[in-house]
């Protein structure tokens, strides 16, 4: 759906809160058009984001490990690497 959503279960270490927030961001802003919040859509935006940031953290918690890492870090840590 969105190739900007990296895989953020069986990443070592695992996910961080950080980690899966922006993922839920990015997958809220691109399911509701989204990009820059103003007065009018923030409030629904970042419920949104909070819902979604509670079930992947919940689907991460649930789900056994996988046999493999995922393919690509998530941007958070690219970034990390970088510096």
């Amino acid at each position: 759906m969105c190739r900007n959503i990296t895989t953020l279960r069986g990443l070592q270490p695992e996910a961080t809160p950080e980690e899966v927030e922006a993922a839920a961001r990015q997958y809220v802003r691109k399911v509701s058009g989204v990009q820059s919040t103003s007065p009018q859509t923030e409030e629904a935006f970042e419920r949104a984001v909070t819902l979604v940031t509670e079930a992947t953290a919940e689907l991460l918690a649930t789900l056994p490990p996988r046999k493999q890492p995922p393919p690509t870090l998530p941007p958070l840590r690219r970034i990390a690497a970088r510096t």
